[in-house]
């Protein structure tokens, strides 16, 4: 019986290296986040808004360097699921607060 060699095109390459990496950037991006609000450099609303942006590209770091999601054309799947997930979680979260902020001008408007 013939055994056929398959490559596995689509599962991603992972290297110690890229781990590396990636553990790196994620200390630096926490390093940065606890700095900027132990430090008080920043008003609220711009601390607020470097923090979220920290957050952001931290979980783009996690994403890339430990689940491994790329475009490649056997991970499209996973990286679709992935910008859903994160869509549905946006419009929960901003239409929650959106609701929220509402409700509230409502009572104080009384």
């Amino acid at each position: 019986m013939a055994h056929s060699h398959t490559t596995h095109s689509d599962m991603p390459h992972v290297t110690v290296g890229g781990y590396l990496i990636g553990f790196v950037l994620a200390v630096v991006l926490t390093v940065a986040s606890f700095w900027l609000v132990t430090a008080g450099k920043l008003s609220g609303e711009q601390g607020l808004v470097w923090l979220a942006v920290l957050a952001a590209v931290q979980v783009v770091v996690h994403v890339v360097f430990f689940l491994h999601v790329n475009t490649s054309k056997g991970q499209r799947w996973n990286a679709m699921s992935f910008v859903y997930t994160i869509t549905m979680s946006l419009v929960i979260i901003v239409g929650t607060v959106w609701v929220m902020h509402n409700v509230h001008a409502l009572m104080m408007a009384r």
